[in-house]
């Protein structure tokens, strides 16, 4: 019987050479024949740590590697365009620190208390 191949976006890359993959579906309600979405969870052994979250990914099924694990990454589809914001924020507030440090010097190097103090005469 061949692997099923499947192509599925990372949620989760917390766990080294583990990623969690959600592959989303639309099914018809039996009953009702509402349009429903609906996801499957795979956990997938990524060796190398090559995929991170929001990327979209190809998976193929193996066997167990763990209790979850039973597919393994082929290869990154799509890397993810989305931005962290606490890292850029932590390091635009770092490049304000520095800039406040060097006035502070500059101001130190002139004699001038006013600039230093950050009041304006």
């Amino acid at each position: 019987m061949p692997k099923r191949v499947e192509t599925g976006t990372v949620t989760s890359d917390a766990a080294s050479k583990t990623r969690r993959v959600e592959i989303p579906r639309i099914v018809r309600h039996p009953k009702y024949g509402r349009i429903m979405h609906r996801r499957t969870v795979c956990h997938v052994h990524d060796e190398k740590n090559e995929s991170h979250m929001g990327d979209l990914v190809e998976i193929i099924e193996c066997r167990p590697k763990s209790r979850l694990k039973r597919w393994e990454l082929v290869r990154i589809v799509k890397k993810s365009t989305a931005v962290d914001v606490a890292s850029l924020r932590s390091g635009a507030r770092a490049t304000v620190l520095r800039e406040t440090a060097a006035k502070a010097e500059a101001a130190a190097a002139t004699g001038s208390t006013a600039v230093a103090e950050g009041r304006s005469t």
